[in-house]
């Protein structure tokens, strides 16, 4: 099966979002640009085996991550093909080997940034790695071209499923997933659709005034992230106004960021990124691909606004770039910023999502397994904010968390923007009525 990714006859053509995500060296290669590493850190009893059988099951069930790419230079078009061997899980015993802590943090760091070779590589990996007595690491790393945050729930859900299905005796699933080619794609919308979209977004600023503590020529992707947790009280109070708003967790992020930035620089006409996962067909529902795109959301008010009005600002903004969805991001790009990087957010730096990964994961009785989110931090946009909402018995907690490149903003300056946040939260929740460039300390 491996030689036969040498026969032209069954390249496909990649979909719009997978041909976003290459990039074209100067010798005319295809390079990767975006890995998603996960790092899935187990404490208790784990069977290694069963987990490494349980992870090489769940990428061999998958067309998608069997992916092949090529770029035709001809034509500019990327090509792809699945028929390819799945990527391999191994198994390191770390302990009985040796490593140091130290060692064992570089090879985990090895594992999630090594690139593929998206031509002759399977578009996933995974390495099972028995860290000391009583705690194992997964680690599955994937490239963006074939997978996207919804396929990492879709994922570790099914390595989990695996698992526990083979300590039973049972085996794991073994059918074939759809092949994203097989995906339905909708009809491009019309010059009229994507005109309507155009005129929407006409008029805002292609910038937001970032307190920046640098603007290097060159700003790396590197970063770091900081957050800030909004006690139960307050939380409850922010959600109630929220909801009586019909909003989100998401679209009060918004409106959050766009009332604390506005307080800070005195821009009162916003565009946020967000990422969409672009499975509006029911049969993508279960698959793995990379299906997600971006989309951009206006949010606008004047000095007059209030803080209940900015909710309702944000809601509408966050619908109109919901119905918006089949209107392609290029398209829109390249009629309102056409001078745009290609390699870059094209008609804003900021993106506002969710944060849904799960606390906690159950592998196994007396086993309790969680995401490990202690390794590197990259963005390719200037400002990340991340707005995650954890119930618990007595309440909720919102978490707002911000992703920032160190090359453009210094630790103080994200902390001050968060205790912004914060502020803003409280004078939601408590100042409703009252215009948000008001303070209830400056009147």
């Amino acid at each position: 099966m491996g030689n036969a990714v040498t026969d032209n006859a069954i390249w496909k053509l990649a979909t719009p979002a997978q041909q976003g995500i290459w990039v074209l060296d100067k010798d005319d290669k295809l390079r990767p640009t975006y890995l998603i590493p996960t790092v899935l850190e187990f404490t208790g009893g784990v069977d290694n085996a069963i987990l490494a059988e349980s992870a090489q099951a769940a990428l061999g069930r998958h067309p998608a991550l069997r992916s092949r790419f090529r770029l035709d230079t001809t034509t500019l078009r990327v090509e792809y093909r699945t028929d390819g061997p799945a990527g391999e899980v191994g198994f390191i015993d770390a302990l009985a080997d040796g490593w140091t802590a130290e060692e064992l943090d570089r090879l985990v760091d090895m594992l999630c940034w090594t690139p593929f070779d998206l031509a002759t590589e399977p578009q996933a990996r995974g390495e099972v790695i028995k860290a000391d007595e009583n705690t194992t690491l997964l680690v599955l790393t994937m490239h963006h071209i074939s997978f996207d945050g919804w396929s990492r729930h879709l994922l570790v859900n099914e390595v989990i499923a695996n698992y526990q299905a083979i300590s039973r005796g049972e085996r794991p699933a073994t059918t074939m997933s759809i092949d994203p080619a097989d995906v339905v794609v909708p009809p491009q919308p019309d010059a009229e659709r994507v005109a309507e979209a155009v005129e929407r977004l006409r008029g805002a600023p292609m910038t937001v005034e970032l307190p920046y503590d640098r603007r290097p020529a060159h700003a790396s992707v590197l970063g770091a992230n900081l957050s800030v947790e909004l006690d139960e009280e307050l939380t409850g109070k922010v959600m109630a106004v929220a909801g009586q708003e019909g909003c989100t967790p998401f679209m009060t992020a918004v409106a959050l960021l766009a009332g604390t930035l506005s307080r800070c620089s005195g821009q009162r006409d916003f565009l946020f990124a967000l990422g969409w996962p672009g499975r509006e067909d029911p049969a993508t529902a279960d698959a793995i691909g990379m299906f997600m795109c971006t989309l951009v959301l206006r949010v606008r008010f004047d000095d007059s606004t209030t803080w209940r009005e900015l909710l309702r600002n944000a809601r509408a903004g966050a619908m109109e770039a919901f119905m918006d969805s089949d209107v392609p991001l290029d398209s829109i790009a390249a009629a309102l910023n056409p001078g745009r990087q290609v390699l870059w957010p094209p008609l804003t730096p900021v993106l506002v999502n969710v944060d849904d990964l799960p606390l906690e994961l159950p592998l196994a009785p007396g086993v309790t397994g969680r995401y490990r989110l202690d390794g590197p931090v990259y963005t390719k946009y200037d400002l990340d904010l991340f707005v995650r909402l954890d119930q618990s018995g007595s309440g909720s907690r919102m978490t707002l968390a911000i992703d920032y490149p160190t090359d453009l903003f210094d630790q103080p300056t994200i902390e001050t923007l968060l205790s912004g946040l914060r502020r803003s939260a409280v004078d939601l929740a408590y100042s409703t009525e009252e215009p948000f460039r008001v303070r209830p300390a400056d009147r």
